[in-house]
This record gives C-alpha cells, structure tokens and sequence, in this order.
C-alpha cells in the first residue's frame, strides 16, 4: 500500500534526510587511504546519535540469516550494496559506496554517495559521474501524472546509452515512517508503466550502475551485493518528494561536497 505524505510529514522527513546528508559529509573527511570502512561506520554511528536520531540500517533484518550489523553500508569496487563494515583498508584508487539511513521524530532518511579513494582512473571516474547524472535524470521524471516506469526508462536509456550494466535485483522504494515502503521503484522500466505519481508520494531513488556486466552475486555473510564480473559499481540515492511541479529533493549533497570541494563528481 502506497502512503502520501502531508506537508507536515514531508518536513519530518526532510529533517532526517539533512542528517544522512550531514552524516556523509563527517564520512567524506575522513575518508583517505589506510582508513578502515569500521572507522568510517564508528563515525556515522557516534553523529547520528549525538544529534538525536538513530541509524535505521543498525539491526536491520534478513530474509537470509543475520540482522545487518553496522549503522552504515560500506562497498567497495566491485561491490554495489550492503557492503558491511569492518577491516577492510581503503587504498588510493579505491571507491567506496557509502549509505546511510536515520530515523529522528519517526521519519526516516536515506542516501547514497559513491567517494574516491585518492586518485581514481578515469573510466571509474566516469562511472560515477555517469551514475550521478542519472539520479538527476531519474529525478526530473518523478513528476505527479508521471509514472514510475518513467524513471526507470530514463536512468536504463541514460547509463545503457553509455555502455554501462543497471542492475536489476535491487531498486529504489518508498519511505516513510518505515524506511522501505512501497513502491519499488526499479532503475529500468518502460515509459508510461506503473503506479501513477500523486503529490505527497515520497520515495528514494538510486541507480546502481555497473562498468561491465549488469549481473551480480550475493556474498557469503548473506549482505554484500558484488558483480559478477568484479568490475566496478557506483551508487548514488536521494529521497525526494513528488510534487506538481519537478521533485522537491529532501536529502542533499551539499554538505558532501563542500567537504570534497574540486574533487567532488
């Protein structure tokens, strides 16, 4: 069941997704070669709590074996989601993915931004640019008489026009009081197909986009998502509300970026 929002709810919700903004950015200054992805999830944790909210990933269930352990999903190269925390050592040339969710006076908050580590090859860097614009493209189509099956076909015809993989298995959905609410909003489709968008619909868009083969495997702590290829994946998400006119975007980069400056996407 599809639950719009009022102006009330959307501001409770925008208000935690500034806070995974804020959240990415204390990660973007930390992030550099020989930092442990547990290190970059102690700090989202310690922010997240220290300004009232919780982390929504922390606990999180599986339908395939153990809660999701860290407040934060950290993948690395080839992996494209659900990456879990822990010892791995980042190293220059390296991209991490890094998602974040909160929840704070009962809405939820959710978004992706995919860093370099240092000095990146440039087809990588692409990759994530690339990435990055079709969120924007999949945006400027989540417009009310819209339909979901037209922000799939943009971000599919932006990234495959480019030769890159859109992964399939994994997809954008609604968000609310709960952080994963109908609908699911897929990262390809055909235009005019799916639920009509109505005003107050709120949703997280997030194109995983892959620099060869779209096909992915699930790793064996039952979490990590990594292509099948092992080359490399990006990830970028906003939350965003449908209005009359173009998406009211409730999540942000700013802050990322101010921290990243000219070596932002």
């Amino acid at each position: 069941m599809i639950f719009l929002k009022t102006n009330d709810e959307i501001e409770l919700l925008r208000a935690s997704n500034l806070l995974v903004g804020k959240t990415l950015a204390e990660i973007a200054k930390v992030i550099k070669p020989g930092v442990t992805t547990k290190e970059l999830d102690r700090v989202a944790e310690e922010f997240i709590r220290d300004n009232g909210a919780v982390p929504t990933f922390k606990g999180f269930p599986s339908p395939y074996g153990e809660p999701f352990p860290a407040s934060i999903c950290t993948s690395v190269n080839e992996q494209v989601v659900h990456g879990i925390p822990g010892d791995v050592v980042l190293k220059e040339g390296d991209i991490v993915s890094v998602d974040c969710g909160t929840c704070m006076n009962g809405f939820c908050g959710d978004s992706a931004y995919t860093f370099c580590v240092g000095e990146v090859a440039e087809d990588v860097r692409n990759l994530l640019k690339v990435t990055k614009e079709a969120l924007y493209i999949g945006i400027e189509n989540a417009v009310q008489g819209k339909r979901l099956g037209d922000i799939g076909y943009a971000i599919q015809q932006y990234c495959e026009s480019r030769s890159y993989g859109v992964v399939r298995e994994f997809v954008g959905h609604g968000i609310g009081k709960e952080m994963h609410e109908d609908p699911q909003v897929p990262n390809y489709g055909r235009r005019g197909t799916g639920a009509m968008m109505k005003r107050g619909l709120c949703i997280a868009i997030e194109p995983m986009i892959t620099l060869g083969d779209r096909h992915v495997v699930m790793e064996g702590d039952g979490w990590s998502v990594r292509t099948k290829d092992r080359k490399c994946a990006a990830h970028f998400e906003h939350t965003i509300a449908v209005s009359a006119g173009k998406a009211d975007i409730l999540s942000s980069f700013e802050f990322v970026e101010e921290v990243l400056g000219d070596q932002a996407i």
